[in-house]
């Protein structure tokens, strides 16, 4: 596992964005496994966005294969996904067409479950991501921005630098408005942001939030929040059938980059530019969150203190935690972890 596991593949098909595409799948892998997209931030490669970002160990345990998009210096000096640029974002054309090549030919290639492809973006990655989620719905069953921007709110630099230092007012409606087909149909959304982000004002999550919801017919105001230690998470929950369709996690004292935590028990991921220790893993609750589960490298997963994908030796208390996180109150929650605690299943 890493950075030089991931395969280059020359030719997927259709270019137009002129990317560079790499791949990477488990041993054992099987066909009928998942996908996960991984597009990094500027300034940032592609394979080490992958493994310092945890998603290939997360494979390895997953079972999911990981496809990695990497933007070129000539397309972009800082290597940032265009996300601005509406010739890069819209559906066939550019950038945005290109990485859904990629998604199509690997799906193909390798025999991968079509209905269970997501995509996690950092920074420009996740402004892509969520320019991914609106122009191909049908594609994707899951993302997750961390650091980044609505979907379609730029039409060039100028107005992206803009965004990025002072965040997006548009009420939720003008914002779903930029997305082609809004739907209750649309991909479950995890949001990641540091509240100390200079990079990224971190009233853009907020923004997201508001296009999203409004994109599928919800509230802006959450069905649920509560305080994970440095974490501050919110849930929105389908008018339809009641499961988490969008979630906000904020994270205080974080600044711009993926949070991580390299020390526990079973970690992923490792410190380095873009890619913060502070103690919370966002990867790993990223895959619970899509419901990515263990399919192969259990000898693995549990050598390397892991019971199941995503989580550590506490993991039997972390499920039974997220089982009931939408299910029963907060004091009852209380509860149920203080009992979890004395019984060593739950930190």
């Amino acid at each position: 596992m890493g950075g030089s596991a991931l395969l280059e593949t020359a030719d997927f098909g259709p270019n137009p964005g002129a990317l560079r595409m790499f791949s990477y799948r488990p041993d054992g892998w099987k066909p009928g496994a998942a996908l996960v997209v991984v597009l990094h931030g500027c300034t940032q490669f592609a394979s080490a966005f992958a493994a310092d970002g945890g998603w290939l160990r997360m494979a390895d345990r997953c079972g999911f294969a990981v496809l990695a998009p990497e933007q070129t210096a000539a397309n972009n000096p800082a290597r940032c996904f265009n996300w601005f640029d509406g010739d890069d974002i819209s559906r066939d054309r550019g950038e945005a067409a290109s990485i859904v090549a990629m998604v199509h030919w690997l799906v193909r290639e390798a025999s991968l479950d079509p209905g269970r492809v997501f995509v996690v973006g950092l920074s420009a990655g996740g402004a892509m991501t969520a320019g991914l989620l609106a122009a191909y719905p049908e594609v994707f069953v899951g993302g997750a921005i961390v650091a980044g921007l609505p979907a379609g709110v730029a039409g060039n630099l100028t107005e992206a630098m803009r965004l990025m230092h002072h965040g997006d007012s548009r009420s939720g409606a003008d914002l779903a408005g930029l997305i082609p087909r809004p739907s209750p149909a649309l991909p479950r959304l995890s949001i990641w942001q540091g509240d100390a982000d200079l990079v990224v004002n971190p009233l853009n999550a907020g923004a997201i939030v508001r296009q999203w919801a409004a994109a599928r017919g919800l509230a802006e105001t959450p069905d649920e929040t509560e305080r994970l230690g440095r974490r501050a998470r919110s849930i929105w929950r389908s008018r339809q059938g009641g499961g988490v369709v969008l979630e906000l996690n904020v994270v205080a004292g974080l600044g711009h980059g993926v949070p991580l935590a390299t020390r526990e028990d079973g970690a992923v991921g490792a410190a380095a530019p873009f890619m913060l220790e502070v103690g919370i893993s966002s990867t790993r609750e990223i895959a619970a969150f899509w419901g990515l589960k263990e399919s192969i490298g259990r000898r693995a997963a549990v050598h390397a203190g892991t019971g199941s994908c995503g989580s550590s030796r506490f993991g039997l208390g972390d499920q039974l935690m997220r089982s009931v996180a939408d299910r029963v109150p907060e004091s009852v929650r209380e509860v149920i972890a203080k009992a979890l605690r004395s019984a060593g299943l739950l930190k």
